[in-house]
């Protein structure tokens, strides 16, 4: 699912994120076709299948969409209780009891009084958010449900197109473990990594997590 913690000026989701919904999408729609027994499926169960795959995929996308949104909202509270804080605070260390929990033990740890000083002068000076949302995070709720949703149509396509169940079966899985191996490869890119390292480690674990998710009735 997306995380909210980017900065604000930054116009769409990053890459991970991105890839994150479409594994995700992939992920719920081989958990249906994989369920499809084709000794015995008929064209019935096939279209029901495919309806089943959609709707789900559907209703996820607009939870998702609508968790991203309801998290972006958490998180713009957040900052404009912190900020209310920083500005009210009693004296200087206080403010700067209060930057060092919203900092990285890691970096809290190495972080000597000038650092602070210097994160506590440029934290008073900045305006306090707004808690409503502007266009930008209502157009990336919307690409969340998008990404969700159209993952969806490259795995259940084949049944449109092929009549044997089999072969179509065949192929959209294949499809799907094509999608993850890009999805995977994008976030090794992104890492800084191999990508196809990441893409081959991506397509089997998605491939055994659609096993599991079968085997549990999901």
């Amino acid at each position: 699912m997306a995380n909210p913690k980017r900065n604000s000026a930054q116009s769409g989701l990053d890459p991970v994120e991105r890839a994150s919904e479409v594994v995700f999408g992939t992920l719920m729609a081989m958990s249906f076709t994989g369920t499809l027994s084709v000794a015995t499926a008929g064209e019935q169960d096939i279209h029901t299948m495919m309806l089943a795959a959609v709707g789900c995929n559907l209703a996820w996308g607009l939870t998702d969409a609508f968790m991203y949104l309801i998290a972006e909202i958490t998180e713009r509270e957040r900052k404009i209780s912190f900020l209310h804080r920083l500005h009210h605070a009693e004296s200087a260390e206080a403010a700067d009891r209060l930057i060092a929990d919203e900092m990285p033990e890691r970096l809290r740890s190495h972080a000597n009084p000038a650092v602070f000083e210097a994160f506590r002068k440029s934290l008073v000076e900045l305006p306090e958010p707004r808690v409503l949302l502007d266009r930008r995070q209502y157009l990336d709720g919307l690409l969340v449900f998008l990404l969700v949703a159209l993952s969806t149509f490259p795995i259940v396509l084949p049944f449109l197109l092929v009549d044997d169940a089999l072969h179509a079966l065949r192929l959209s899985n294949a499809l799907g473990v094509v999608t993850l191996f890009v999805s995977g490869y994008l976030l090794g890119r992104r890492a800084g990594g191999k990508g196809w390292h990441f893409g081959l480690a991506m397509a089997a674990i998605g491939s055994m997590l659609v096993g599991i998710i079968i085997l549990l009735g999901g």
